[in-house]
């Protein structure tokens, strides 16, 4: 499995499968959908997860410009799911954040998805409170992991 990171490369049909996920989980007011064109901002990363040259998974990376990073919109193709994809994009996703100079990954996940809990707890996430933009909702987890031990504890 080869994971990278590209800025502007746009996997239609994991961002649609993300989209149908987050629909079916958190119909409503909560839902943020993510685009082409939210992608394509600066200090924005995508790392698609491959096997075989197809593409199997993939997650988005942000810079907050705060010695921090922010994961978002993981998501696994059904069909590739407990084959070690999602922890490779974690990973994947981590040494990045570390390569742009973040010492901290934030994430948001939302209360229903156990099976995404289940990966960051594993990946060594804790529970965190809400950071900015983000409000506290009744659908939404925060976590974070410290990334390196330069940086002091909170």
């Amino acid at each position: 499995m080869d994971v990278t990171c590209n800025r502007w490369l746009t996997v239609s049909s994991l961002l649609q499968q993300s989209d149908a996920v987050a629909a079916l989980l958190y119909p409503g007011e909560y839902r943020r959908p993510i685009n082409a064109a939210s992608l394509a901002k600066t200090d924005t990363y995508v790392l698609i997860a491959r096997i075989a040259e197809k593409a199997v998974g993939m997650c988005v990376l942000f810079d907050r410009g705060d010695c921090s990073a922010e994961l978002k919109r993981m998501i696994v193709d059904a069909e590739s799911r407990g084959a070690g994809v999602g922890m490779a994009l974690l990973k994947g996703a981590e040494a990045q954040a570390i390569k742009l100079g973040a010492f901290t990954m934030l994430l948001e996940v939302g209360t229903r998805n156990t099976e995404a809990q289940q990966l960051y707890r594993r990946g060594g996430y804790q529970p965190w409170d809400p950071f900015p933009p983000y409000a506290r909702t009744p659908i939404s987890l925060f976590m974070t992991r410290r990334l390196s031990t330069a940086f002091p504890d909170t």
